[in-house]
């Protein structure tokens, strides 16, 4: 290594969210020590952004638990990811779950997010489990350089999806179904170099806690999962090679996570056996940061 601090090769991509076939190396959504124990048996699970990175991983751990799993992705950009992860979940699938399905979608947009759960119900019949996870970020210096056009695509993107997609699947979930959101150790830290993207992730924290309050009556439940630094397309998208080559060392662990170590806290709170008294919750798999929950 070049240094004591560097944690990947400087890299960088133009195009948000970004590739996970090119990156060096490949972020790891799957591991031997993980042990299914369908968890998830018989489940529908729809998992948007699910073509790469944390969505990926969780993807593919629904999948060995027994679920049926559909996800989303951004068109022209994500298409190799996606076709790869559907792969991915083919080998994994249960023998009873029915095919996976890639959805392409700008889920900023209401009628898109209808479109997606329509498409999901039309195939499977209902929702189990929802995992709103898209999400795009981009740096800036000051508050000054996050104009309107750019502040509205990264909320329509990271917070009104959620909204939206939430809204539409509820009509197809019932008792026992599960609501997860991804939000973001800089919902808590905070991160001046990424204002707008924090700030909608400190919205999904609020979003889910009073998510939580309104469906704990229908027996559905609403958590979150908050990351700290995770190798993910978002990273060398976002950020320039030097700071790609440190990525993670800022954590006590020294080091970036990977989004296999992220997907088992998804897998726990889709898991009614697992978390069925647990709502309105946060998990901080971030690498030891105080996660001031």
């Amino acid at each position: 290594m070049a240094s004591s601090h560097q944690q990947f090769p400087p890299q960088k991509q133009d195009v948000q969210p970004g590739k996970e076939h090119v990156m060096d190396p490949t972020p790891k959504s799957i591991s031997q020590d993980y042990k299914p124990s369908n968890k998830l048996h018989g489940k529908i699970a729809l998992i948007t952004g699910g073509d790469s990175g944390i969505g990926r991983a969780v993807a593919h751990c629904f999948a060995l638990e027994g679920a049926t799993v559909a996800f989303t992705y951004v068109k022209g950009i994500e298409d190799k990811d996606a076709t790869d992860t559907l792969g991915m979940l083919m080998q994994a699938k249960a023998p009873d779950a029915k095919e996976p399905m890639a959805l392409p979608a700008d889920l900023g947009y209401d009628e898109n997010c209808k479109r997606v759960v329509d498409e999901v119900v039309n195939s499977y019949g209902r929702i189990d489990i929802l995992v709103n996870n898209a999400a795009e970020q981009y740096k800036s210096s000051t508050v000054e350089e996050i104009d309107e056009e750019r502040l509205e695509r990264v909320f329509r993107t990271n917070i009104f999806s959620y909204f939206f997609t939430t809204r539409h699947a509820l009509k197809h979930m019932k008792e026992g179904s599960t609501i997860i959101n991804s939000t973001s150790i800089n919902a808590y830290k905070g991160n001046a170099k990424l204002l707008d993207y924090t700030a909608t992730k400190g919205a999904i924290v609020a979003f889910t806690r009073g998510l939580a309050l309104q469906l704990v009556g229908k027996g559905i439940r609403a958590n979150g999962v908050a990351p700290g630094p995770i190798w993910t397309p978002l990273i060398p998208a976002s950020f320039s090679e030097e700071e790609v080559k440190e990525f993670g060392s800022e954590v006590p662990m020294k080091r970036a996570g990977q989004p296999i170590e992220v997907a088992p806290s998804y897998v726990f709170l889709a898991c009614n056996h697992c978390s069925s008294y647990i709502t309105g919750q946060v998990l901080h798999p971030n690498g030891v940061f105080p996660s001031f929950s």
